[in-house]
């Protein structure tokens, strides 16, 4: 299977340079359920190489950073941007370097970045000091590629999820909601919607509440949230994520991590396990249902990254109970369990 740069080339500007690629983009979008005038859509971003939305931008910023002649990439990160550089410089035979706040990273994502041969560095405090720092090194030695999404190749590459809605809806949704961490997907689908020239949605950003910088217009210093992929108190992309907001006519709202749990208990139940930051959309979507805020017509939320990337919070919602049976008795034991109600439908 090709990957975006191939499909997509035409809207991309990247020439004839060769693509760094792992087969990514080509996502599912999945008809989840209809509520009432709205017909709700999930695009599953978690089905990319590296388990999250992160590879649509790197297999571009990559490619970029390849045929320039870097001489190696590096980005600061929450997890999620760190396991997408080592495995698209590892494609490309570059090293990667990833520089991640101490102690704020998931297990599960740093041995992704680990395996694919990252060199990886800590530094204390949180994302917005990591990022400040790279941000720094990158400007003062231009052999070493920045590839957070202050790196417009990124944004580039990411704007083709947008370039898939429209293809397989025929048109664009009605509104698009997503997370919001740094605030360059939404930046980016709203480009993309844009360059694409079909339409633009209403784009609604959601944020956990205790990382609500957009939402309270301001800086925040000390973010603190389960959604650790969208911790961030200082999106590097404010002002693009704006300017979506604004001309589209949506809005940022931000949801407490009770509602996130519950979102992404609710999605594993009908099947779709997402990490905390992806299951935010979720929760904002309800959220805007609830107020009647949601256009008639297709609605389209952006699931970010699998729920594979984070192997703890699921355990704060998780019924981990084992029940002893026998080889006879299991026929009447899954009886009893059907009668109370433990096989359920999330929807």
């Amino acid at each position: 299977m090709s990957g975006i740069i191939e499909r997509y080339r035409a809207y991309l500007d990247l020439g004839d340079i060769p693509a760094v690629t792992l087969g990514e983009g080509g996502t599912p979008l999945v008809h989840w359920a209809t509520w009432g005038i709205q017909d709700i859509y999930l695009k599953l971003e978690g089905t990319n190489p590296t388990g999250s939305f992160k590879d649509r931008g790197m297999t571009v910023a990559v490619s970029v950073a390849k045929a320039q002649g870097a001489r190696g990439v590096i980005c600061a990160s929450t997890g999620n941007t760190a396991a997408s550089a080592a495995a698209y410089a590892a494609r490309a035979g570059l090293p990667a370097f990833v520089v991640v706040p101490e102690g704020r990273v998931t297990r599960e994502k740093m041995m992704q970045a680990l395996a694919h041969g990252a060199k990886t560095l800590s530094v204390s405090g949180n994302f917005d000091q990591a990022l400040a720092a790279v941000r720094r090194l990158a400007q003062e030695r231009g052999d070493i590629a920045l590839v957070n999404s202050v790196n417009p190749w990124r944004l580039r590459g990411q704007e083709t999820g947008a370039y898939e809605i429209v293809d397989e809806l025929g048109a664009p949704p009605a509104a698009l909601v997503l997370p919001v961490g740094n605030a360059g997907n939404i930046s980016a689908y709203f480009h993309g919607f844009r360059r694409y020239g079909r339409g633009i949605p209403q784009m609604f950003g959601i944020q956990a509440a205790g990382a609500a910088a957009m939402v309270e217009g301001r800086d925040l210093e000390n973010p603190e949230t389960i959604a650790t992929a969208i911790r961030i108190g200082k999106p590097a992309s404010r002002h693009l994520a704006q300017e979506a907001v604004l001309v589209s006519q949506g809005q940022f709202l931000a949801v407490s991590d009770q509602d996130i749990l519950r979102a992404q208990q609710e999605l594993a139940h009908g099947g779709v396990f997402v990490e905390p930051a992806s299951a935010t959309a979720y929760a904002g979507l309800k959220v805007l249902r609830d107020r009647g805020a949601l256009p008639p017509g297709p609605i389209v939320a952006i699931l970010t990254g699998t729920g594979l990337k984070d192997g703890q919070t699921p355990f704060q919602w998780i019924d981990q109970t084992t029940y002893p049976t026998s080889a006879d008795a299991l026929g009447s034991h899954i009886e009893r369990l059907l009668e109370e109600g433990a096989a359920r439908v999330a929807h």
